[in-house]
């Protein structure tokens, strides 16, 4: 999302386009934007999760970025779905979506749609009971 708004292409930083706050989970020091409310957190995601709920007064918490970070809110049953897009290229290797074993009970399927010509998204809900 910074990348997006400050990038190295960019020949002026576009005003961030969000009302509510951001939490970003990083190990570096990250600049912070002008009137944008990033909060910069690292460590256990339970006690951020908790203030992320407080502050969206419960409402939709997203949880955006690499399958680490998702897996660490999944091990301490704090995600209900998961939103997967798929791109229509393959690699040869890479990591794991999310590097953990989900297996019983397995991720429901609750619906998959295209996204334009060439991404589908697989929206998936979270078993409780594991």
């Amino acid at each position: 999302m910074l990348r997006h708004v400050v990038g190295p292409e960019a020949t002026r930083p576009e005003p961030w386009p969000y009302t509510q706050p951001a939490w970003v989970f990083s190990s570096r020091t990250l600049p912070s934007l002008p009137g944008a409310d990033i909060r910069f957190v690292h460590g256990d995601v339970r006690p951020v999760h908790e203030a992320m709920v407080t502050a969206t007064g419960g409402r939709n918490v997203w949880i955006v970025g690499g399958g680490e970070l998702a897996g660490q809110f999944y091990d301490h049953g704090l995600l209900d779905e998961l939103f997967v897009q798929v791109g229509s290229v393959t690699l040869g290797a890479g990591k794991p979506l999310l590097p953990r074993a989900i297996t019983s009970p397995p991720l429901r399927l609750i619906s998959a749609r295209a996204v334009g010509a060439g991404f589908a998204e697989l929206h998936y809900e979270v078993p409780r009971s594991r």
